[in-house]
């Protein structure tokens, strides 16, 4: 089975994306997302907001969306560096051995 250079650096930029999202990340994805469901809750409840269970989960379920919006643009945005750099240096070598095919004849 072959695999190309462009699939290998791929996962390497998806490893190094889940690397930095829990490095820079998780903590902001999770206070936009909080932020988020406090503005949602208090447009439903009013503010200030009193401490039900259901103005509770809409904060939780936003603060859950926020971390995966932002887990998957990091990913998305490495693993897609990752492939640019992979198809760069294929391309590379395809020239490289083009160029020395004609040197040889």
């Amino acid at each position: 089975m072959k695999t190309s250079i462009a699939k290998k650096t791929t996962y390497i930029g998806a490893g190094a994306g889940l690397v930095l999202f829990a490095l820079f990340g998780l903590m902001p994805g999770s206070l936009l997302g909080g932020a988020m469901g406090i503005n949602i809750a208090g447009w439903l409840f009013g503010l200030p907001l009193e401490p039900g269970l259901l103005s509770r989960v809409i904060v939780l379920a936003s603060m859950l969306i926020g971390v995966l919006v932002a887990g998957i643009v990091i990913v998305t945005a490495s693993s897609t560096l990752g492939w640019l750099v992979g198809k760069a240096v294929e391309s590379g070598q395809a020239r490289e051995s083009e160029t020395a095919k004609a040197e040889h004849r």
